[in-house]
């Protein structure tokens, strides 16, 4: 199906919801170090991370690796802010791989860059919002396109 892939996430509990996101669509969730929060079984519990059982998450020491893992012929969308064209514009295929920035930094100008070259301005898309105001909560973020991902796919299942 779809894998979301978290770019250095800082905050646990958004990267718990996302989890239980993943569990609930099928898709698969990649974690680029380094993370904001530790994933041993202790840090888990106390973060409300523990329901990373319901799904697999991959974890990886860099976009590089990342990268390598999800193989040469991904296609990489990254969602962020500066992107010409909506989310909802794409023609989502399963396969697909959502990136997302972490929550204070976002994505870092080398892998937009990296991605406009490798795929042009269809690489980056944003999420519209009233202007003036901050970026979405990232696991909110993460559900809209998700499910408009799986929507576009008929919501079939995944597993």
């Amino acid at each position: 199906m779809f894998r979301i892939v978290l770019f250095e996430p800082e905050i646990p509990p958004n990267t718990g919801n996302v989890i239980r996101l993943c569990a609930n669509t099928g898709a698969e969730l990649h974690l680029v170090k380094p993370l904001g929060f530790d994933l041993d079984r202790r840090s888990v519990r106390r973060a409300g991370l523990d329901y990373r059982w319901m799904t697999a998450v991959h974890v990886h020491a860099d976009f590089g690796a990342c990268r390598q893992a999800l193989g040469p012929t991904a296609r990489w969308i990254a969602i962020e802010t500066g992107g010409v064209r909506r989310y909802d514009e794409v023609l989502w295929q399963p396969g697909d791989v959502m990136l997302f920035g972490s929550e204070r930094r976002g994505l870092p100008q080398e892998i937009i860059d990296l991605l406009r070259r490798e795929s042009g301005e269809a690489a980056v898309v944003s999420i519209p919002m009233r202007e003036g105001n901050r970026s979405l909560n990232l696991s909110n973020a993460v559900s809209l396109v998700t499910y408009e991902a799986w929507r576009q796919n008929g919501f079939s299942p995944t597993r």
